[in-house]
């Protein structure tokens, strides 16, 4: 289930807003230009499914998607605990790649969850959105929006990436830590099992 929590971005003590109704979600997101979409799951596409077959089950979607935005570059990430001996090294490397605010100047960041979760959060207009996505879940947050994002210690989750520009992922970050003062992913993951909204 998604959560979009809304929180003054002077700090998490109130919440302005707290849903789960897709609809209310993408009302709340259009103002900002994030788009925000849910697409059929596959539950036939088995566990640790490679890119290859990833893409090749969201086809129709992903054609349909890259045709309507021009979207250059599409490709498949994904990290879930394996038992390796480095994994928890490499799960902290990658959370913190991503966890301080930051732009993108010549790009949006749109993402489509296959598996898992992850938390975008959105700083606009005095204002901090923390979008709790899962399967099923595309967000498409535009270049130039103020932003972290959060996959948690244990991060498990498959995502198809979207790209305008063949030079990937490139942030631009801000130096502000208001990241460290909102809830994180566990937070928020371990406070909306359950909960009522």
């Amino acid at each position: 289930m998604t959560l979009l929590t809304t929180w003054p971005d002077s700090g998490p003590e109130t919440a302005l807003r707290r849903t789960s109704d897709p609809e209310e979600i993408r009302a709340a997101l259009a103002p900002l230009g994030v788009a925000y979409e849910q697409w059929p799951v596959r539950d036939d596409l088995p566990p640790g499914a490679g890119p290859q077959a990833v893409l090749a089950a969201y086809a129709d979607e992903v054609r349909a998607l890259t045709a309507r935005e021009g979207f250059r570059t599409v490709d498949v990430v994904s990290l879930h605990p394996d038992g390796s001996p480095d994994w928890a090294d490499r799960a902290r490397a990658a959370r913190e790649k991503f966890l301080a605010e930051h732009t993108h100047e010549d790009d949006d960041e749109v993402r489509f969850f296959v598996s898992g979760a992850g938390v975008f959060y959105l700083h606009v207009d005095g204002a901090v959105h923390a979008v709790y996505c899962e399967k099923g879940d595309l967000l498409g947050v535009p270049k130039g929006t103020t932003h972290w994002f959060d996959m948690g210690t244990r991060p498990s989750f498959t995502a198809i990436r979207f790209f305008h520009e063949e030079d990937g992922w490139i942030g631009t970050f801000t130096g502000s830590d208001i990241a460290a003062r909102f809830p994180d992913f566990d937070t928020l993951r371990a406070g909306y099992t359950g909960v009522s909204v």
